[in-house]
């Protein structure tokens, strides 16, 4: 016969424990003889496992550490209530879905009834039958491994499809964001674009835009080198996005030394404050730019527009015309906003 196990009844685990594939049997039962009667019925048994508790009180702190397939509890016992422990089984984590074969001494339906109600899933009239018992064991021990392993394979599943999901993310992030600046790049920027213009016609609200360029980059890059150059449109990347602080306010690298701001629900009156704030933003980086005929400091030119969305040949002409506005403000010295009024 196996001796008790001494456990920590303390221990806990967020989940349930996943036992041995081979059949482990808990006798619970404070007759020494019923013990050794079912340790014989099992002996020559392959594959099954056998833990006897005499003490009632052990018998929770045992069930957790040795995690049998199937539990035998006797009924009547010094002390403890059968019942009741079946009721700390379904209660405690660890042992909540083992099967429980009640061991009583009487055929009786009311004392079957409680012991169901409690949780029970077998009842046997000890000693039973050696061949029903194993039968019995067998059966529920099956079961219970088999629910393990759909659980098992479940969670496997699961886990498997939640890091699938994380890496198309991921995915998806990368292919929408740029890779110098961390803004979102050109082909996010045409989706979100069309989506806002949609949904500002739907609400009939207005939508703004602004297109930024740094002023005489390619001499900045001739002059510091390539290295200075990323590191130049990073920080000007970090002060536009700073700017924009609103949730649906998109900050874009379009390209080069180019940006793009989408302003959802923005009018065109907000315009010029916006794009003097982004020059100013900028200009107060204080970045030496010292071949720029415009200032011995990075600058920045804007050029904005806005409309109320209506149709969709509309969309591709507040483009044209925040365009238009950035070549103006180029053309009248840089260093400045220019907003574009005639949409």
């Amino acid at each position: 016969m196996n001796p008790q196990v001494s456990v920590d009844p303390d221990m806990s685990d967020p989940e349930e424990p996943i036992p041995n594939q081979s059949i482990m049997v808990l006798l619970v039962d404070d007759q020494i003889m019923v013990g050794e009667a079912v340790r014989r019925a099992l002996l020559d048994e392959a594959g099954i496992e056998f833990h006897y508790c005499s003490n009632p009180l052990d018998a929770m702190a045992i069930a957790r550490t040795v995690q049998p397939t199937v539990i035998l509890q006797d009924l009547v016992m010094p002390s403890v209530n059968g019942l009741d422990l079946v009721r700390q089984y379904r209660a405690d984590p660890y042992t909540r879905n083992i099967p429980i074969i009640v061991l009583s001494t009487k055929e009786e339906a009311s004392v079957k009834s409680d012991a169901f109600r409690a949780g029970a899933n077998d009842y046997l009239v000890k000693l039973p039958d050696r061949i029903e018992l194993i039968a019995r064991i067998r059966y529920h021990s099956a079961a219970y491994l088999s629910q393990i392993q759909r659980d098992e394979a479940y969670r496997a599943l699961r886990k498997s499809q939640q890091e699938l999901m994380q890496a198309n993310f991921a995915l998806q992030r990368l292919t929408n964001v740029d890779g110098l600046t961390g803004l979102s790049n050109r082909r996010y920027f045409d989706e979100y674009f069309e989506t806002e213009w949609r949904q500002a016609a739907r609400e009939r609200q207005p939508l703004s835009l602004l297109i930024i360029d740094i002023d005489h980059f390619k001499q900045f890059n001739d002059t510091y080198g390539h290295l200075a150059g990323d590191e130049v449109l990073r920080k000007v990347a970090q002060s536009v996005q700073a700017a924009f602080r609103r949730p649906k306010d998109l900050v874009v690298r379009l390209g080069g030394e180019e940006f793009v701001v989408v302003l959802p629900a923005t009018p065109m009156s907000h315009l010029a404050m916006l794009g003097q704030r982004v020059v100013d933003a900028v200009e107060a980086l204080d970045l030496a730019h010292s071949t720029s005929p415009v200032s011995d400091r990075v600058t920045i030119s804007v050029g904005g527009a806005g409309c109320q969305p209506d149709r969709e040949d509309r969309r591709l002409a507040l483009m044209e015309a925040a365009d238009k506005a950035l070549y103006e403000a180029k053309r009248s010295g840089r260093n400045r906003a220019v907003i574009d009024r005639g949409l």
